[in-house]
C-alpha cells in the first residue's frame, strides 16, 4: 500500500506535509525518557557502523570524544584498549577513513608513554556524555554544546603532570595547524576521502581547580602545560569551534559555555536531546525502543550547525556570510547517502530545521558547488550529490521557506557538470534531470520543465538494454563500471520513473522477479542503491511481503553476502541492526544517518520511496504503536495490524481507502 497524493496504484492518500506536521509526544511517565534510553556504543566496533561515543548536542559541530589505538573511522574502537586522547570533530559513520580528530587534547603523568591503558570497565557513554578512567586512575568526562567542548580531568594521585594539545591530529590529510601559547588554534585538513579541505578554529581556556592556568609552551602544532596537581585535582578544558577564526572560536566558547559548571552544561544538553527525541512517542519492549531512539540519535547528528551566535560562518567558498535573524546555517553533506532515507525523515519530524537545511544547500550552488566538496569547505562533508533532488523533497513536503528559483537556476546549471560515462551515473544524473523538470513545473516555468524531462528520460534506453533482461554479470559487484553494487542492485534505482518500470517489465513479471531477487539473496542491506527495494511491494500492493522483508533485516540475522568492493566468498551472517557495539552488519556504514534513518523508517512501517514526491510507502510498523503530534494540534496515529498495513487514525477518526489527508 501507498501514501501518496498522484498514482493509479495507491490505497490511502496523504500530503504529510512537512511545513504542517512536527511529532511531538510525551513519553508515558512510567517509561523511561528517550534521551535514557541511547546508547552511543553500538555501533563503535570495528567496521561495524564506524560511530563513536563522543559527547555531542543535536546537530552539534563538536564530537568530543575518545581517541584509541587501534581505532575505527571515528577515532575510535570499542574493542581497543589503548586511549590516545579525545579530539573534537568526526565525521558521522561515513565510509574512506573517516574524517575529523581536530584538536586532540590528553593529560598524562610526567614521562608516561603516550599511549595509556583505560580501565574498560569504567567507560559510560549517554546523550551528550562520555566517560573513561585511565593511566593512574585518570578520569576524563566530557559533555558539548553546539559549538563547544567541555572535558574535565579528576586525578587520583598527586605528581607531575603534563596537559598536550596537538592540533596536527587528524583522520585525513592534514595541510596545516597553528597552535599559539594561548591555545588558540587554526587547523585545515582533507575532508572524507580527501575529496576537499575544510579549515576549523578552536580556542581553548584550562583551568585547575578553577584557577586559570599558565600560558602553554608551544613547539610546532603542539602545545603542552606541565602540571603539578594534587590528588583529587580538577583539570578543566573549555573550548571553542568557529568556521571564522580563533577569536570567533573564543567567543563560541565564552557564550556557549562560559564557567557554567560540567553539570549544568551537561543537564542543559541532556533536555536538548530529550525534546528532539521526543518528537516521535513509539511503544514498544524496552529493547527495541532503545534501539529506535538511538537510532534517532545518530540521525540527529547531522548535518550540522555552523554558524557562530552572531550568525557569522564561512561558506564553501571560503567567505564570511552572515545568516538572517532566525535563519542558520548548515554543512556537513553526505547527501549521495542520506537524501533517501534521512533527510525525508527530518523533513517530517522538524519542518523548521529542515527550511534551514534546505537554505543552506540553496547557498552551496551559490558557493561553487562541486560533487564532492571544495578545496574551501566550512566543516568535514562527505559529497553533495542530488542537493536538488532533497530540495524538490523538501518544497513537496509543505518546506518552501528557500529560494526554490535560485535552487533550479543551480540545478540548471549543475546538470551539464554530472557523469553519465556508466549505467548507474546516467540513473543518477536522470534522477537530478527529473527533478529539475518537476521543480520547474511547479514553479511555471514550462520550457525548462519540458527539456529536462526530455533529458531525464533519455536514460530509458540504456535501461532497457542493460536491465531489461540480466545477462550473465548481473550479480557481480562494479560491473560495467558500477559504483559499489550490482546489475541486479542497480535495476531498481529509477524510481523516480516506477510507474515506466512497471509498464515495461510488466506487472507479473516485475512482481515475480522481485521475488527471485529476494529469493536467491541478491539484496544489499549494506549500502545505500537497493536500500528502498524491499518497500516496492507496498508500492504495488504487497504490504505484508514489504513487512516480511523489512522486519527481518531490523529483527534477525540474516547472510550479508556484498562488500563495496566485490561479492564475499562467503556471506557474513548477522543482525543489520542491534543494540550491541557490533550495532550494524559488517562493512555496513551508517554514512550520516542514512541506515539509522532506514532503521527508524522500518520501525513506524513508513517509508519515503520516492523523494522528491510527497508520499510514503506503507507496510506493517515494528513497534506496537507511533503517535506524531501535528503542530495544527491533529494527532495521526499509527497501530500495528499483524503484518499488513497499520491502523491509522487522524484525531481518533480510522483513515482507510484515500481519505487520509493532513494538509
Amino acid at each position: 500500500m501507498m501514501l501518496v497524493c498522484r498514482a493509479r496504484w495507491r490505497r490511502v492518500c496523504t500530503a504529510f506535509a512537512a511545513a504542517t506536521a512536527l511529532l511531538v509526544a510525551a513519553p508515558a511517565a512510567a517509561r523511561e525518557k528517550a534521551v535514557d534510553l541511547v546508547d552511543p556504543f553500538v555501533g563503535t566496533l570495528g567496521d561495524f557502523g564506524q560511530l563513536t561515543p563522543a559527547a555531542v548536542a543535536p546537530y552539534g559541530m563538536v564530537q568530543l570524544g575518545p581517541d584509541t589505538h587501534p581505532k575505527n573511522h571515528a577515532g575510535y574502537d570499542f574493542a581497543a584498549r589503548q586511549l590516545r586522547g579525545f579530539s573534537h570533530t568526526r565525521a558521522v559513520g561515513v565510509g574512506c577513513g573517516g574524517g575529523g580528530g581536530d584538536l586532540l587534547v590528553s593529560l598524562l603523568p610526567e614521562g608516561a608513554p603516550p599511549l595509556a591503558a583505560f580501565d574498560k570497565a569504567s567507560e559510560r557513554a549517554s546523550a551528550g556524555r562520555y566517560r573513561v578512567t585511565y593511566a593512574n586512575g585518570i578520569t576524563a568526562e566530557m559533555t558539548a554544546t553546539r559549538g563547544a567542548g567541555l572535558l574535565r580531568f579528576t586525578v587520583a594521585k598527586p605528581g607531575r603532570y603534563v596537559l598536550r594539545f596537538d592540533a596536527a591530529n587528524a583522520y585525513t590529510r592534514r595541510h596545516a595547524a597553528t597552535i599559539a601559547a594561548d591555545l588558540r588554534a587554526s587547523m585545515t585538513a582533507g575532508t572524507v576521502c580527501d575529496e576537499g579541505a575544510y579549515t576549523i578554529h578552536s580556542a581553548s581556556r584550562v583551568t585547575l581547580d578553577g584557577r586559570p592556568a599558565p600560558l602553554a609552551t608551544v613547539t610546532g602544532a603542539v602545545a603542552t602545560l606541565p602540571l603539578t596537581l594534587r590528588r583529587g585535582a580538577v583539570v578543566e578544558v573549555r573550548t571553542g569551534l568557529s568556521t571564522v577564526d580563533p577569536t570567533a572560536a573564543e567567543m563560541v566558547r565564552d557564550t556557549e559555555l562560559g564557567a557554567r559548571p560540567f553539570a549544568a552544561v551537561l543537564a542543559a544538553t541532556r533536555a536538548r536531546w530529550q525534546h528532539e527525541l521526543s518528537r516521535l512517542d513509539v511503544a514498544a519492549p524496552r529493547d527495541r525502543r532503545a534501539l529506535f531512539y538511538t537510532s534517532l540519535y545518530r540521525v540527529m547528528q547531522t548535518p550540522v550547525t555552523i554558524q557562530d551566535p552572531d550568525g557569522r560562518h564561512r561558506g564553501s567558498d571560503g567567505r564570511i556570510h552572515r545568516s538572517a535573524p532566525g535563519e542558520t546555517r548548515y554543512a556537513s553533506w553526505a547527501l549521495w547517502d542520506n537524501y533517501r532515507t534521512q533527510l525525508p525523515l527530518i523533513a517530517l519530524i522538524d519542518p523548521a530545521r529542515a527550511a534551514d537545511i534546505a537554505r543552506s544547500l540553496v547557498a552551496l550552488y551559490g558557493e561553487g558547488k562541486q560533487r564532492w566538496a571544495t578545496k574551501t569547505e566550512p566543516f568535514l562533508t562527505v559529497r553533495t550529490e542530488h542537493a536538488g533532488v532533497a530540495l524538490l523533497d523538501f518544497r513537496r513536503r509543505g518546506i518552501t521557506g528557500f529560494d526554490a528559483r535560485a535552487a533550479l537556476t543551480g540545478m540548471v546549471r549543475e546538470s551539464d557538470t554530472l557523469q553519465r560515462d556508466t549505467p548507474d551515473q546516467q540513473i543518477e544524473a536522470a534522477y537530478d534531470d527529473w527533478a529539475i523538470a518537476e521543480l520547474a513545473a511547479d514553479l511555471g516555468d514550462a520550457a525548462t520543465a519540458a527539456r529536462f524531462r526530455a533529458k531525464a528520460l533519455a536514460y530509458r534506453p540504456m535501461w532497457r538494454a542493460t536491465f531489461e533482461t540480466l545477462g550473465a554479470d548481473a550479480d557481480v559487484v562494479k560491473a560495467r563500471g558500477l559504483y559499489q553494487g550490482t546489475l541486479w542492485q542497480y535495476r531498481w534505482a529509477p524510481v523516480f520513473d516506477l510507474d515506466w518500470m512497471v509498464e515495461t517489465l510488466g506487472r507479473a513479471r516485475f512482481l515475480s522477479e522481485l521475488d527471485t531477487f529476494f529469493a536467491r539473496g541478491l539484496y544489499n542491506m549494506t549500502n545505500q542503491p537497493d536500500i528502498h527495494v524491499p518497500w516496492l511491494y507496498a508500492a504495488l500492493g504487497r504490504p505484508a511481503a514489504t513487512s516480511a522483508i523489512v522486519h527481518r533485516y531490523l529483527t534477525q540475522p540474516v547472510d550479508h553476502p556484498y562488500a563495496n568492493e566485490g561479492k564475499r566468498p562467503q556471506p557474513w551472517h548477522g543482525r543489520s541492526f542491534a543494540l550491541a557495539p557490533q550495532g550494524f552488519a559488517d562493512g555496513m556504514d551508517d554514512d550520516a544517518g542514512a541506515m539509522t534513518a532506514w532503521y527508524v523508517w522500518g520501525s513506524l512501517g513508513l517509508y519515503p520511496l520516492v523523494p522528491g514526491k510527497p508520499e510514503w510507502a506503507v507496510a506493517a510498523p515494528l513497534v506496537n504503536r507511533a503517535t506524531l503530534r501535528l503542530a495544527n494540534g491533529r494527532v495521526l496515529d499509527i497501530r500495528k495490524n499483524g503484518t499488513d498495513a497499520p491502523t491509522i487514525t487522524l484525531d481518533g477518526v480510522p483513515q482507510a481507502g484515500g481519505a487520509l489527508a493532513l494538509r
